[in-house]
């Protein structure tokens, strides 16, 4: 079993804690009780490298204190624990909590990436947006943090690594019981203004941007420690920035419009399903488009 369901924006999760803590917490106990009733004690869950909180050192490695500092990063938090707490109490349960740094890219195909809903609450998709010019302009979110050129730096991993890791984590769960947390980055930061230059560099195309307060929950500087996943599942991480900006271009430009859900009849049929449009959600039409190459 792999538990990716979730609600994921910090600066949502400190306007919205409640439906934070009631989709992410209550939704893996519902999940965890219903795997438990079916006999069901593996799970590979994403967890995030938010349960770290401001570094005491860095990179941050699995030892590291866990002290959040929003409401999404404490629902992870509790979930983890909530997972350390069954193999305490039951020897049957292998767990595998991944913490993902910050997921970014699309398949190389061109055929399947990140289509958000209304206004994007990532970093990469909104500068995507500017750069194809949909909107007008990125802000920035504080520059006066103690980074080399003052804005946030976080470590990008592509998201077909982390496709690779959950695969291997999966075969290397067979072998052993118990829970073991594993970080999923590249152990190489990048700046948000760093991050700007790149994409630009990539699509030719500007991306300007205002620079304003900081956001609340946020913290400046965050990379993984990478280590441990090599020697735990024998996962390390293969495409760098350059690919991560690249593939992600190639999907939005010549997609821009995403999967295109809303412009089609929603009471016509959807090829690959037996429902009309109006009853598909665009995850499942994107799990889909492989099937139409």
């Amino acid at each position: 079993m792999i538990h990716f369901a979730g609600l994921k924006s910090v600066s949502e999760s400190v306007l919205e804690p409640l439906e934070y803590y009631n989709t992410n917490v209550v939704g893996s106990d519902s999940l965890l009780s219903a795997m438990k009733a079916t006999g069901v004690f593996n799970i590979v869950f994403s967890s995030s490298a938010t349960v770290y909180g401001d570094a005491e050192f860095l990179p941050f490695t699995e030892e590291h204190p866990l002290r959040v500092t929003n409401p999404y990063g404490r629902t992870k938090l509790i979930i983890e624990d909530m997972l350390r707490d069954l193999v305490v109490k039951d020897p049957r349960w292998s767990v595998t909590i991944l913490r993902y740094f910050n997921p970014m890219g699309a398949h190389p195909s061109g055929l399947i990436g990140e289509d958000p809903d209304g206004e994007p609450t990532n970093l990469v998709p909104y500068i995507l947006q500017v750069a194809l010019g949909q909107r007008s302009h990125l802000k920035v979110f504080g520059d006066d943090y103690d980074t080399p050129d003052g804005t946030g730096v976080r470590d990008f991993i592509h998201v077909v690594d982390l496709a690779k890791a959950h695969v291997k984590a999966l075969k290397a769960q067979k072998e052993k019981k118990g829970c073991v947390a594993i970080n999923l980055g590249t152990g190489q930061g990048y700046s948000v203004l760093e991050l700007i230059k790149e994409i630009e560099s990539i699509s030719g195309k500007p991306v300007p941007y205002e620079v304003t307060e900081r956001r609340d929950g946020d913290i400046g500087l965050s990379y993984a420690g990478t280590e441990f996943a090599l020697s735990e599942i024998g996962w390390k991480a293969e495409l760098g920035i350059k690919e991560m900006c690249q593939d992600s271009w190639n999907w939005v430009s010549t997609n821009p419009d995403g999967f295109g859900l809303e412009k089609l009849d929603p009471q016509a049929p959807l090829p690959g399903f037996d429902k009309p449009v109006s009853k598909v959600s665009k995850t499942h039409y994107g799990r889909r488009s492989r099937d139409w190459e």
